[in-house]
């Protein structure tokens, strides 16, 4: 029998009041008890005031005037939405991607909702602000959670307050509802966020394709070594080690955006070190096995190819670990193995670390001895870790679109790969959380060592090139200037343009964004930024300029420069195995 059923009526006007009210004074009660559970955080009095009511949090005069500032654009509001006609018109507000759909606006109730909202959500923060008599460090942590408590409480995240949920409910009669279930049901099964189409790509077919052969493996990482591209090739080879916190991979999502394959097509000799995920029998490998590998690379490299040195490129955690290698080498006399260093987002001085140092207190450091049990931390939590530092974009964003919405996952490489993750060893990653970011032992000459060579930074004069995002949330710019300080040869600095992944993978052919140079030495970043040259476009051309400088001589690409036609037999084609271990 055919369905001829008419649909539902869409609510009423007072069944939406009705509903507006149940979850916005949920969403109210939510906000109250995270303001209440901050404010003791901060050991300071939760502000006093009438029932349902966030002012700013501060002391003495500042306190009462964010109650007065409160009050009076409260009271705005209220006169705006009960009398349209003659209230002034609603101020300008910074553009927000979650109230973006006109539906916001076209409802004076849902536009009363979001209103309500940012008001609340910027009094909040600025009560963060206002507040006095409190150290740095716990404020930065106040204002860190009182974010992460204010994107989360967004009526955009809940489906009775926002109206584009409810539009989609009503137009397709609940599927949307259904298939956002479907798809939190399987997020719950696998423990993980998803970002993406989990079926749009696959390592070694459509990401990770630069042609290439595993030429030599050891129990915690796989040398690859690729093809080249050019009859002749730069004499010195490239070293590339990435994070062992992610996939090496994000240096080679596809054939547009691939640095590694730009570098081959540049006439460079590549090869990547690609770490395996940590399972039990890593349970005892600690900074010392981390450095050794990366001494074991450079050596495998240089004897293969008959070289004295190589140069070295190290990405984030692998960069700060790049150091301590340099630092061991000259310890040792053996400096010259390494030509020159380039440092991706990384740093060495954790000082100025940024809000990953919020993760890093007695409790967190127990949560994570506690999911160790088999000697290894599950990539998943370093995971949530990440995205909670862009909660907004990485959590809430999909929240929205794919549990309320029920949209389909879109195909994206990038974020195939932030949710490819790679088991860490806990006895080392305990060990860096509290020796670099808890403790900056890095930067003190002989706190720290590596196979007994005591490490001084102070004592590497390597050329080296230190590239660092301007919008880099996971290593600040000012963080990763800090190398300046520490190293003693000569330094190269490019700020470049966005973040952490788009600051570094940005290929020329893009034309996106741009980068910053100062060929003057500069005694902090902000007067490296003051007397800077602006250039558009990606920085990876300088860098290639750079390399040039220092050693422009050439081979002719063939014998040991042909993956596996060296001493070294082919073990495997890239990317390898250790790539797509679990």
């Amino acid at each position: 029998m055919t369905d001829t059923a008419a649909p539902p009526p869409p609510p009423s006007l007072e069944d939406m009041q009705r509903w507006t009210w149940v979850i916005g004074r949920a969403q109210q009660m939510l906000l109250e008890h995270g303001f209440d559970q901050m404010a003791k955080a901060a050991e300071i009095p939760a502000p006093a005031g009438p029932p349902g009511v966030l002012p700013g949090l501060g002391s003495g005069a500042s306190l009462a005037q964010a109650q007065v500032d409160f009050w009076t654009e409260s009271m705005a509001l209220w006169q705006r939405f009960l009398n349209p006609a003659v209230a002034p018109a609603d101020p300008p507000t910074v553009k927000d991607r979650r109230f973006a759909s006109p539906l916001w606006q076209e409802n004076p109730l849902f536009d009363l909702i979001r209103q309500s909202y940012l008001l609340i959500a910027d009094h909040m923060l600025r009560g963060v602000e206002a507040l006095d008599g409190i150290p740095a460090e716990q404020k930065d942590k106040l204002r860190f959670a009182t974010k992460a408590v204010v994107d989360a409480m967004s009526p955009s995240n809940f489906a009775f307050t926002n109206p584009e949920v409810m539009a989609k409910t009503v137009e397709t009669r609940g599927e949307n509802l259904l298939k956002g279930l479907e798809h939190m049901l399987r997020d719950l099964g696998k423990g993980q966020l998803t970002h993406t189409d989990p079926d749009a790509f696959e390592v070694g077919r459509n990401i990770a394709t630069t042609p290439g052969k595993v030429v030599h493996e050891t129990p915690l990482y796989q040398l690859i070594h690729y093809a080249p591209a050019t009859e002749r090739v730069l004499a010195v080879p490239l070293l590339i080690f990435p994070p062992w916190i992610n996939r090496f991979y994000i240096l080679d999502l596809n054939p547009e955006k691939s640095f590694i394959r730009w570098a081959v097509e540049q006439g460079v000799s590549v090869f990547v070190v690609s770490w395996k995920s940590a399972d039990a029998s890593m349970k005892d490998v600690t900074w010392d096995d981390y450095i050794a590998a990366q001494i074991d690379a450079i050596d495998t490299v240089r004897a293969l190819l008959d070289v004295p040195a190589v140069h070295s490129i190290g990405y984030c955690v692998a960069g700060t670990t790049l150091a301590a290698t340099l630092a061991v080498l000259a310890a040792r006399g053996e400096a010259t193995k390494v030509a020159s260093a380039t440092f991706f987002t990384a740093q060495v001085d954790f000082s100025r670390a940024g809000e990953l140092r919020h993760f890093i207190d007695d409790e967190q450091l127990k949560l994570i001895e506690s999911l160790s049990g088999d000697g290894y931390l599950d990539g998943r939590y370093m995971a949530v870790t990440f995205n909670l530092l862009r909660g907004r974009d990485l959590i809430w964003n999909y929240v929205v679109n794919n549990y309320l919405l029920g949209q389909d996952y879109p195909p994206f490489d990038l974020l195939h790969w932030n949710g490819d993750t790679t088991n860490l060893p806990a006895k080392w990653h305990r060990a860096y959380l509290c020796d670099l970011y808890r403790d900056n032992k890095l930067v003190q000459p002989g706190a720290l060592s590596a196979a007994g060579t005591p490490i001084d930074l102070t004592r590497v004069t390597t050329p080296a090139y230190v590239q660092a995002g301007r919008e880099d949330h996971i290593a600040p710019p000012d963080s990763v200037w800090k190398i300046t300080e520490h190293f003693a040869g000569p330094i190269r600095f490019v700020l470049a343009g966005s973040g952490h992944i788009a600051g570094v993978v940005n290929p020329p052919s893009a034309g996106k964004y741009q980068y910053w140079t100062n060929a003057g030495r500069a005694p902090s970043l902000d007067a490296f930024i003051a007397g800077a040259t602006e250039t558009k476009g990606s920085w990876w051309p300088d860098w290639l300029a750079w390399l040039h400088d220092l050693d422009a001589g050439t081979v002719k690409a063939k014998g040991a420069r042909i993956p596996g036609k060296g001493k070294l037999k082919a073990i495997e084609d890239a990317p390898g195995r250790y790539v797509k271990t679990r």
